[in-house]
């Protein structure tokens, strides 16, 4: 596999970047310090314009405002351990608003502690870094992207590799840091055991309800307990949940919400790793859309009260826009779309699958399209 030459969001940033500081969050390892060096142009990590809190010497810097006069854009590297690092980026911005550009890179804590203070409104631009997707690793994607994509994931480290033996390691590693570095940064817990018990479970229930009542009884906890569970992995990108559309003519019968992981190349069922994959493109597509479009897309799914089901649907401000099935093979239109077509004013259906056909079904605004196909339609 060739190396990504660029990451969808490199042109998007150097818009964002003209206007206020830009802080870029994400999963650990999904290359949001490559990114940065890609807008440095330089892939020196030793540069005066790279500030990394972690390494030594650069605190330093930073708390003596140690700038190169030179360089336009400043890059700052888990930041948010410091302390007063919102005073600290406010006070920088402020003065140097229009000579600087401020780029802030960070993980779960970037993200939860921005939320912690009005220090900085007004004077940021989020945005969420998503793993691969086949538009960014091919212009025109083809059968054999989409296979490496699914079995070694969209984080860089695997995917470039594209070995097993080192996928498994790397798996393993970042299952670790979630639970035993990530996690005891951002929450005071004690059962770290039963939480790496819970990262194992989950896998298995991706694509399916997820019944925090089964998981209460399955790891003998609390219902409170469990629930919060899964949001700390929420937030440390772990793992993500989409909620079902509520719509009165077409109630849905349960409120649980459906799992998906980040890292869909550690779902062991075939099936659930492509649904999760692409559960994993839509989120991308949709949060891509409001961080740098403003708008207020959101991934749901479908399903009625006798128990038929759409995978996803995407939604505009609650008005749905297209809706997502997904299937192994070319197949006819499922039985699922036939369904909700004439009930549900939804203006287009993809149904997506592993094959090559590509045909439009104008009865039930139906597009059979292809893997490849699709993620390039998505465009993220």
């Amino acid at each position: 596999m060739g190396i990504p030459l660029k990451r969808y969001l490199t042109t998007w940033l150097k818009t964002a970047l003209k206007e206020k500081m830009v802080f870029v969050g994400g999963p650990r390892q999904v290359g949001k310090t490559t990114l940065a060096f890609q807008l440095l142009g330089n892939a020196d990590p030793e540069q005066s314009a790279y500030f990394n809190w972690d390494i030594h010497g650069t605190k330093t810097r930073i708390l003596n405002h140690e700038l190169p006069v030179d360089q336009k854009l400043l890059v700052f590297d888990e930041i948010h351990k410091y302390r007063q690092w919102r005073n600290f980026l406010k006070g920088l911005f402020d003065q140097y608003k229009s000579k600087k550009e401020i780029l802030v890179t960070g993980s779960a804590r970037l993200d939860v502690f921005r939320r912690g203070g009005d220090a900085l409104t007004g004077r940021y631009h989020y945005y969420r870094f998503h793993p691969l997707s086949l538009c960014e690793i091919s212009q025109q994607p083809k059968s054999s992207d989409l296979d490496h994509l699914l079995k070694f994931g969209g984080f860089p480290e695997p995917f470039l590799k594209g070995e097993e033996r080192a996928w498994k390691v790397w798996q393993n590693e970042r299952v670790t840091r979630v639970v035993q570095e990530d996690l005891i940064s951002l929450e005071r817990v004690n059962e770290l055991s039963q939480l790496s018990l819970l990262a194992e479970i989950l896998p298995i229930r991706v694509g399916s309800l997820l019944s925090l009542n089964n998981l209460r009884t399955e790891l003998k906890v609390s219902y409170e307990a469990v629930a919060r569970w899964i949001e700390i992995f929420d937030n440390l990108y772990y793992s993500f949940r989409i909620s079902p559309f509520g719509f009165a003519p077409l109630r849905t019968a349960k409120k649980e919400k459906k799992l998906y992981l980040w890292d869909w190349s550690s779902v062991p069922n075939e099936s659930a790793r492509v649904e999760n994959f692409v559960a994993s493109h839509l989120l991308k597509y949709c949060h891509a859309r409001y961080d740098h479009f403003g708008e207020r897309l959101e991934l749901l799914f479908l399903r009625s009260p006798i128990g038929k089901e759409i995978d996803f649907l995407v939604c505009d401000r609650k008005k749905p826009v297209f809706a997502v099935e997904c299937k192994s093979g070319d197949r006819e239109v499922s039985s699922s779309i036939k369904y909700f077509a004439p009930r549900m004013p939804i203006p287009r259906f993809f149904q997506v699958h592993l094959g090559k056909k590509h045909v439009e079904v104008k009865d039930y605004r139906t597009e059979i399209i292809p893997m490849t196909q699709f993620g390039k339609w998505l465009g993220v």
